[in-house]
């Protein structure tokens, strides 16, 4: 049986249309890159805690979180305890920079390995595991359209 967990992620891109990731290595789906963000705090809507998250993570403050670009269902385990997370990914818009200096306590707690902003051609051709795993085309949507649709993606299996 897994724990219900709550959670919500910005992504952030910058004019170019390249967005920040994580890379994680976790015990149950291994090495992934995902987006900043995280659980939410009891009384927390999941813009709050995916801005509160951003903030955490990169010590960027000026990033809104805008429209919602898609909700899905994955498993995971976190801490040694099996999770099912559903998690809302909103849409922000940020100029490239690494994060801000006082964030590498946030990162050893969390299990970031490591960052980098990632150009549409490189999200489209990598073979690496992404959360969201539709990231690259949802991304492509966006630019194409201009505008979001809040796809909700399901739940989401561990590739094996």
């Amino acid at each position: 049986m897994r724990t219900p967990r709550r959670a919500a992620r910005v992504a952030v891109v910058d004019s170019d249309g390249a967005v920040f990731l994580f890379r994680y290595d976790n015990e149950e789906v291994g090495v992934h890159w995902a987006l900043p963000g995280g659980g939410l705090d009891p009384g927390e809507t999941p813009r709050e805690g995916a801005l509160r998250e951003l903030r955490e993570e990169t010590g960027w403050t000026d990033v809104r979180a805008g429209a919602l670009l898609c909700v899905w269902e994955h498993d995971y385990t976190r801490s040694g305890v099996p999770v099912r997370q559903h998690e809302h990914v909103f849409l922000g818009r940020g100029g490239r920079r690494e994060p801000a200096a006082g964030v590498a306590a946030a990162h050893t707690e969390d299990g970031i390995l490591g960052w980098r902003w990632w150009s549409p051609g490189a999200l489209a051709g990598t073979r690496e595991a992404l959360w969201p795993p539709r990231l690259a085309g949802l991304l492509a949507d966006v630019a194409r359209t201009g505008g979001c649709r809040g796809v909700d993606l399901g739940y989401v299996p561990n590739r094996t």
